[in-house]
C-alpha cells in the first residue's frame, strides 16, 4: 500500500533553485517595463523629448533582455538529481 502512495506523489519539474532564479528574471523584466513607461506629453500638440532619454532607449530594453536571458538560464539549469 505504501509503494502505491509513493508512486502517485507528484514532483515539480524544476527545483527550488530554478524557481528562485526565475523570480529574479521576472523581477528584472518587470523593472525594465516600469522604466520604459511614461515620457509622453499631456498635450498632443507638444512633443516631449523626454521619450528619447537613456533610461527608455537603452537601460529598460537591456534589463528586459537580461531578464529573458535569466529566465532561459533558469529553465535550462541542470538539477543535481
Amino acid at each position: 500500500m505504501k509503494q502505491k502512495k509513493q508512486k502517485n506523489k507528484s514532483k515539480f519539474l524544476l527545483e527550488k533553485k530554478n524557481y528562485t532564479i526565475m523570480l529574479v528574471g521576472l523581477a528584472s523584466i518587470i523593472l525594465g517595463f516600469i522604466l520604459m513607461a511614461g515620457g509622453g506629453s499631456d498635450d498632443p500638440e507638444i512633443f516631449n523629448e523626454e521619450i528619447y532619454n537613456f533610461r527608455r532607449i537603452r537601460l529598460a530594453p537591456t534589463l528586459v533582455l537580461i531578464g529573458l536571458g535569466i529566465q532561459i538560464y533558469a529553465i535550462m539549469a541542470k538539477s543535481k538529481k
